[in-house]
């Protein structure tokens, strides 16, 4: 059976060099590529098409965020999943619009990363518990944009259960923790995160948590004068 194909991307040797072992140790997991700058990534998701780029953000030259960006427009199989420290948090934002699927921290046990690799790879989101309360702080002093106001109006088109829906995503619950909390089946959870991607024009659950952190944001923020 064909193990899920991972492409590599971080500056420091070192960490690239421990990442590719780590990967390697799993049956289930083949390295099929490492770069050392965004740009290298690029071209080496292009060549290899990987299910998953794991991916810096921080890195000379291009960097992961405009190297993401590059990787999902072109369209490909390849789903991206960031690697950040807690002082790139106000990173992980731009990243995340740039269309990666989640983002984990660096120093997190080797199985949480291969864990976050299979669920990227299965087409769903993944994000790290620990960092995400800071990177929604870092959203707060942004002033709104066209997106938001975009945002703001689609928001307006969900029903109320849809919007319950939101806050429990916001708070980090799964699908079956959100049908034990509103008493509905799993099923009935599923389709009411598929509308509210679809009135939110949004790619999956991780960008409804930030969009709808962003919301309480804007809705407790007076407009400009």
């Amino acid at each position: 059976m064909t193990g899920i194909r991972v492409l590599v991307c971080d500056d420091e040797q070192l960490i690239r060099e421990a990442l590719v072992r780590l990967i390697e140790a799993a049956d289930d997991l083949t390295v099929v590529g490492a770069a050392g700058d965004g740009a290298a990534a690029v071209e080496a998701a292009a060549a290899h098409e990987p299910d998953v780029v794991l991916m810096d953000i921080r890195m000379p030259g291009m960097d992961g965020i405009e190297a993401t960006r590059r990787i999902v427009t072109r369209g490909g199989p390849s789903r991206v999943l960031i690697l950040t420290t807690y002082d790139l948090d106000s990173y992980v934002y731009a990243g995340l619009q740039a269309g990666a699927s989640g983002f984990l921290l660096k120093d997190a046990p080797g199985e949480r990363i291969r864990d976050g690799i299979r669920i990227v790879a299965a087409g769903q989101s993944v994000l790290a518990p620990e960092a995400t309360t800071r990177m929604i702080e870092a959203l707060q002093p942004m002033l709104p944009t066209d997106e938001d106001r975009a945002l703001l109006a689609a928001a307006d088109r969900l029903t109320q259960r849809e919007r319950e829906i939101c806050d429990l995503i916001a708070q980090g619950l799964s699908n079956d923790d959100i049908a034990a909390r509103l008493v509905i089946s799993r099923y009935t959870v599923k389709v009411h995160v598929s509308s509210i991607l679809a009135k939110l024009g949004l790619p999956d659950r991780i960008h409804v948590l930030i969009a709808w952190s962003r919301l309480r944001v804007l809705r407790r923020t007076p407009p400009p004068p």
